[in-house]
């Protein structure tokens, strides 16, 4: 089920939250929203799950328009929000029929709220009232209901905020395991999180998409050089190194030791290994320094 935006604009008043944004998502596909607090993600979040209109463009959900068709939309669609609205005099189970009545899953919703509560971990909790849960668990309920009507797409708005690292890396877990079925658009603040679940990563600051790539390339966007630290066997100059095609700088860092600022339009780690040949060196150690993705969304979103 993809999930396509075109131009979409939201005015609230004279403040623009979002700013003639477009995407697309595929079937199958695990994607961050990223971006500092205010930035327009959980008002485009709330945009594709038909909560608020855009003030303009349009948002597709395979194929259905949030507009004209809200209703097909709200079917194919699992939402858990940022804040993870519970009730919390009710019962995990209870909840969960509840919730398995407002979509109207009949003689299956038993055998489904079973299905649901075993693949969240809810077994131990749910007899339990929700508001004994640990937030993790409250977390997990939050997952159950999103899951409950059988969804192709999941939106997951800060999904494991202020979770401690263990029921963290639970949820996450849990993320990574749906994923393989489903079209998932999550946002978060936790940058090993996006690694660790997301094939692709959409940054936006101020309400427009600053960065949309693989999280593999994302690194490469922000960066004006390649940055190269390499150990050579013997002394050597930086007029000699600055020779070599690409080089855009060489400094001594210690000894033998040289870090050398490149062109990245060209890997020029072969030419580095040719002039040590030709100037009989040996190259003890090189290493190419890759941006954390914190490093480029703080280069992407600073003002």
């Amino acid at each position: 089920m993809s999930i396509i935006s075109k131009n979409i604009t939201k005015l609230y008043g004279k403040q623009k939250a979002l700013d003639d944004v477009s995407f697309a998502i595929q079937p199958g596909e695990v994607v961050g929203l990223l971006g500092p607090n205010g930035a327009g993600k959980s008002t485009m979040m709330k945009i594709i799950t038909c909560f608020i209109p855009p003030t303009s463009g349009e948002v597709t959900v395979d194929g259905y328009d949030v507009m004209d068709n809200s209703i097909e939309v709200r079917k194919i669609i699992g939402y858990l929000p940022e804040h993870n609205p519970l009730y919390m005099d009710m019962y995990v189970k209870e909840y969960l029929l509840y919730i398995a009545g407002i979509y109207k899953l009949g003689k299956i919703k038993k055998e489904r709220i079973s299905e649901i509560i075993d693949i969240t971990g809810l077994g131990p909790e749910q007899n339990k009232k929700i508001g004994a849960l640990s937030k993790g668990f409250c977390q997990r309920t939050g997952l159950a209901q999103a899951l409950l009507h059988y969804p192709d797409v999941l939106i997951l708005d800060e999904p494991t905020s202020g979770l401690d690292p263990n029921q963290l890396l639970e949820i996450r877990n849990l993320i990574k395991k749906i994923g393989k079925e489903k079209t998932i658009l999550l946002s978060t603040h936790i940058m090993q999180e996006v690694e660790a679940i997301c094939d692709r990563v959409i940054i936006i600051h101020e309400g427009r998409i600053v960065a949309d790539d693989s999280t593999s390339n994302l690194s490469k966007i922000s960066t004006n050089q390649d940055i190269i630290t390499v150990e050579f066997s013997d002394k050597v100059s930086g007029e000699a190194l600055s020779v070599i095609p690409g080089v855009i700088k060489a400094k001594n860092l210690k000894d033998f030791i040289w870090e050398i600022s490149a062109n990245p339009k060209k890997d020029i780690r072969k030419d580095i290994f040719q002039f040590a040949v030709s100037n009989q060196l040996t190259v003890l150690s090189m290493n190419k320094e890759i941006k954390s993705l914190e490093e480029v969304f703080r280069s992407l979103t600073k003002k």
